[in-house]
């Protein structure tokens, strides 16, 4: 059955920071890069198909407005995972096989992702020298330093992309969506974690914690 609209409440930018899970913390090894699918796992709705341009953000950048008066914006715990996974070292990538990546990757440019120290407690206890850098507003698509794939395609294909782009083996990656199709990434070496209602928290710690059982059974290393 296709996937209707989801209607998310608009970001206010009010909600209290949260606390960074122990996991990226722990001392074990994490995945050197992070990539999402964007369609119902970063965003609740389909780019190509609910969408109707031109968009116009809101003040805060929070959501954005297309030409019916729809309004778009990321799932909740998106801006504190970004940040999170960033302050952790790991990279970050996108996976899309949309057919309107040039929506897609605008939607990024107009979302913007509020200061660390707004969406976690102690600023992700960040005490580097860049934590002044990144205790502002940036835009969503600056997180994703790992590379953005986004254009009609099968996932394999963006994953031998970003491997090449990145060097990063396939092996080191973990990748969130929402189609169970897309587990053939898997054949590349990539952990696959299924998202039923987009990104959260619990989700990013079930794919850590997945991609670890992996590697200890591999190498034993952890």
């Amino acid at each position: 059955m296709p996937k209707k609209l989801s209607k998310q409440p608009t970001l206010t930018g009010t909600a209290l920071p949260t606390a960074l899970p122990s996991i990226l913390s722990d001392g074990k090894p994490l995945p050197r890069a992070v990539v999402f699918d964007l369609d119902y796992t970063l965003w609740p709705f389909w780019v190509d198909t609910h969408v109707y341009p031109p968009l116009r953000p809101n003040a805060a950048h929070n959501a954005c407005t297309d030409k019916v008066g729809e309004s778009f914006a990321f799932y909740d715990d998106v801006p504190s995972v970004l940040h999170g996974l960033a302050l952790a070292g790991v990279k970050l990538g996108v996976a899309s096989r949309t057919h309107a990546p040039d929506l897609g990757r605008e939607m990024l440019k107009l979302l913007h992702i509020p200061p660390v120290s707004s969406v976690l407690e102690d600023g992700g206890a960040d005490g580097g020298s860049g934590s002044s850098k990144k205790d502002k507003v940036r835009k969503a698509i600056e997180f994703f330093d790992a590379g953005l794939e986004i254009y009609p395609s099968c996932k394999i294909r963006h994953f031998e992309a970003l491997g090449k782009r990145t060097g990063i083996p396939h092996t080191e990656m973990l990748f969130f969506d929402d189609e169970s199709r897309n587990r053939d990434t898997e054949a590349l070496g990539v952990t696959f974690w299924l998202v039923r209602d987009g990104v959260t928290w619990n989700e990013v710690v079930s794919g850590i914690q997945e991609w670890r059982r992996r590697r200890d059974i591999r190498s034993g290393d952890i």
